[in-house]
């Protein structure tokens, strides 16, 4: 199989950046908002000053745990049919774990986020194929935060028999999310040997590691979950003003959050989540676009792979408010860098702009982009059968191949058919059905979904339970 593969750092690059990131652990250190963390790093040989709560990580603190971590994983849905695998060359996608804002469907307004809108958001994640990983999409604003992701993990594994993922607030809600994700696979046991979800650490850059990120984390992993450690440095902003520098501080806080994880549970499995940003100097906004995204990103990957981890790149995003040319640009294009680079998992689906909301629209067109990026990255054999000389010979100059066997036994396989959101017929038809951008067509075919598609329905019993799980962490909650 002929196929494309992207890389432009070369080994001696990787390696200097690794040691860079070695020397900002062991010279600076990172800031541990957590006590108890701050204690285990103590205990593992990090030099740590407890009033200004930095540890400070020498050489074989951080190779040891690099070597400890876990390197492929897999999560599981509610439905034995779906799975999302880490670290075996797969393309995993994941719908945004949940956004503030929302865009209207109808009026195009950006708008608090609804309860019916997430789960809208669900059952047409649950539909969508290229979407692995189903996430809330929006932070419902009739619900208080302070169980909203035990109420939203409810609506997940409710709503769809993919694997799922929403926003964690602390490690209060932590447990009654796991005691959710426990109830569906059958007991804690359960859990283990067939994880559901897994920790998302975000260190804030520069270099600190938030205490709520590490209690949630220590709930999950001391739950047999796996962990993904993803900061999002910003060049210019939180991280120097170069693509090096910026790569070399992501790498050092994404491996001190190795370290961490190993040290709460060694041997979990980890992502690794490089996904470092610009802030555009013009406006002082973090970039979900730019051209250095996807630089960034397939550095990223490329850094990764040299410590054998699974890897999260931000690609597929755009800085852009409506699907126009410049988020077909944005998206495709760094979203294609990241998947020849050979990234496992992507930016989350269905957001719009730099975090400023989420849309059906923008969901459906990403599940679309995904299924054109991937007949790329599948390259084409050559070999006698498909350079198909003999039917060349047999069709002779002038004739034609569509009504040749060869053509009926390849054309399915080699070639890529787009679904009813693109359009490839002549100006004249085009014309005679309205004149219909991508948005419209992908919101007709929404619209078609949700009234027509049916997840695999939960076991009442089972829902009843969750159910019951949601209330007590209403009440119990402060």
């Amino acid at each position: 199989m002929a196929k494309i593969n992207i890389q432009f750092l070369s080994e001696r690059q990787i390696q200097a950046i690794h040691d860079a990131s070695l020397v900002i652990l062991r010279d600076t250190g990172v800031m541990v908002h957590h006590d108890d963390v701050l204690k285990l790093l103590g205990q593992a040989g990090a030099k740590v000053d407890r009033h200004t709560k930095t540890a400070r990580l020498p050489e074989q603190l951080v190779t040891d745990n690099i070597a400890r971590a876990g390197k492929k994983y897999i999560l599981y849905g509610r439905s034995p049919k779906f799975a999302a695998r880490f670290g075996y060359g797969d393309f995993v996608l994941m719908s945004s774990p949940g956004q503030f804002g929302w865009i209207d469907s109808q009026s195009g307004q950006l708008r608090p986020a609804t309860i019916q809108d997430t789960r809208d958001a669900i059952r047409l994640g649950d539909a969508l194929a290229n979407i692995n990983i189903v996430g809330a999409m929006g932070q419902p604003q009739e619900i208080p935060q302070t169980y909203r992701d035990v109420f939203l993990t409810g609506e997940l594994v409710k709503g769809t028999g993919k694997p799922t993922r929403c926003w964690v607030r602390n490690g209060q809600t932590a447990r009654y999310i796991l005691e959710i994700y426990r109830t569906v696979a059958g007991g804690d046991a359960a859990l283990r040997a067939k994880p559901m979800v897994e920790a998302f650490l975000e260190p804030i850059s520069p270099l600190r590691l938030p205490k709520d990120g590490l209690d949630i984390l220590a709930e999950f992993v001391r739950a047999g979950q796996p962990a993904s450690i993803g900061p999002m440095a910003m060049t210019c902003g939180t991280a120097p003003a170069t693509l090096a520098g910026t790569l070399a501080q992501e790498n050092a806080e994404i491996l001190a959050g190795i370290i961490v994880t190993q040290l709460l549970a060694p041997g979990t499995p980890v992502t690794y989540g490089g996904i470092p940003h610009i802030m555009d100097p013009g406006t002082g906004i973090c970039s979900f676009g730019s051209a250095e995204q996807g630089l960034m990103a397939v550095a990223m990957v490329q850094i990764a792979r040299h410590y054998g981890l699974p890897v999260y790149v931000n690609v597929g995003l755009t800085d852009a408010k409506v699907p126009d040319a410049q988020a077909g640009i944005e998206k495709g294009t760094s979203m294609l860098l990241g998947a020849l680079a050979g990234a496992d998992t992507f930016g989350h689906c269905g957001i719009c702009g730099t975090d400023h909301g989420a849309g059906l629209e923008w969901l459906f067109i990403d599940n679309e982009l995904a299924e054109y990026v991937k007949r790329i990255t599948r390259g084409f054999e050559v070999n006698v059968d498909t350079l198909a000389a003999e039917v060349i010979k047999k069709v002779g100059p002038g004739g034609n191949y569509l009504a040749e066997e060869h053509t009926v036994e390849h054309f399915r396989r080699e070639l890529w058919l787009p679904g009813v959101a693109w359009t490839r017929q002549s100006w004249a038809i085009w014309e005679n059905q309205g004149r219909n951008s991508m948005a419209k067509r992908a919101r007709a075919e929404i619209n078609r979904i949700l009234s027509t598609h049916k997840p695999e329905p939960v076991e009442e019993g089972l829902a009843a339970e969750i159910d019951r799980i949601v209330e007590c962490a209403k009440h119990e909650i402060k």
